[in-house]
């Protein structure tokens, strides 16, 4: 499976908690850089993960735009693992 992250200078112990999921591809737009806008949500990606503490507001919307346009599924959490857990778990069980 293959994961877009958007958001977050620096995923740290996130990085390794979605590959423990099973995620092999781990994609991540910080969301602050100048071109971070004109981002595209890679094919063969499944999900989106919006880190909502660390991204803007017409980020986010331009995210959410680009992804009604791809197969891959959008999940909003904080950065915080406690919130990231419960949101991937949904992610898994609305996908079987």
């Amino acid at each position: 499976m293959s994961v877009l992250v958007v958001g977050g200078d620096n995923l740290g112990n996130i990085k390794d908690y979605l590959k423990n999921k099973g995620f092999k591809n781990i994609n991540h737009v910080t969301g602050r850089k100048k071109g971070d806008l004109k981002v595209e949500i890679p094919s063969n990606t499944d999900l989106v993960l919006v880190l909502t503490d660390f991204i803007g507001h017409q980020m986010t919307k331009t995210i959410k735009e680009r992804s009604k346009t791809s197969n891959a599924k959008i999940i909003y959490s904080k950065r915080a693992l406690s919130y990231l857990e419960q949101n991937i778990e949904q992610f898994f069980n609305n996908k079987q």
